[in-house]
């Protein structure tokens, strides 16, 4: 009885997790570049009792990793704004290091330097800070990501990848801090950059919404689950107590 007690009790513990998720990517529905968060969980199996075939069936706590879908393009007409072809980043210099982020709204500042909504530097292909040229007005950027002023290239959009799953941090919402440092794409004919437009979240409200609905439920369930288990523990405890 008391296993079950602790497997209801994983139970609420995972979809808390889940819940946590779901309340994040609900929030980031608006957020330029955001990537929605999921949950992969596993079973664990435990020994129990002296028998060699007694098992049970725990859940873990649970994995997060980003979803690969591609938010809708939305065509704004500013030439400073940018979308990811593929899977790629874009990377910022930031004082937690190189952040990546599929926010392409970039604006140029005094210096000419290119620049993030929060004033990180965009970094080129080679991982350095892209530097154009104010006086010669808004560029010109091909899908390779190579910038164009006044007929001559002055730069490259650094697109980069990195294994997600070796871990991650979120950085400003729509920002991620790879465990693993991020490389450049190399000819990767999926990748590109397409100036003039921005992607959106790629949160799917409605399935969010109703996974919130049943993750609830389940959450429900299980605690109603282990108010019977307790009362019939409490139950039992108190006739095996009145018996002797």
């Amino acid at each position: 009885m008391q296993s079950g007690i602790y497997v209801g009790l994983s139970s609420q513990i995972a979809l808390e997790r889940r819940l946590t998720t779901i309340a994040d990517n609900m929030a980031n529905m608006n957020t330029v570049g955001f990537r929605a968060t999921e949950v992969k969980f596993d079973e664990v199996l435990s020994r129990t009792g002296n028998e060699l075939n007694s098992k049970t069936s725990f859940v873990s706590q649970g994995n997060d990793y980003l979803s690969t879908k591609v938010g809708e393009l939305q065509q704004s007409g500013n030439p400073l704004d940018f979308a990811v072809k593929g899977d790629g980043w874009f990377a910022l210099e930031t004082p937690a290091g190189q952040v990546l982020t599929r926010d392409g709204r970039f604006t140029m500042a005094e210096t000419g330097q290119l620049l993030s909504t929060q004033g990180y530097p965009v970094l080129d292909s080679g991982g350095g800070p892209i530097q154009l040229d104010r006086a010669a007005g808004p560029p010109t950027v091909g899908m390779d990501g190579r910038v164009t002023q006044n007929g001559r290239v002055v730069s490259t959009i650094g697109l980069f990848e990195a294994d997600l799953s070796k871990g991650y941090l979120r950085y400003n919402n729509s920002g991620v801090l790879p465990t693993e440092a991020a490389q450049p794409v190399v000819d990767g004919p999926q990748d590109g950059v397409i100036q003039g437009f921005i992607e959106q979240s790629n949160v799917n409200a409605i399935a969010e919404m109703t996974q919130l609905i049943q993750v609830n439920r389940a959450f429900d369930g299980v605690a109603s689950l282990l108010k019977t288990s307790e009362d019939t523990f409490g139950e039992a405890v108190k006739t095996l107590g009145g018996s002797t």
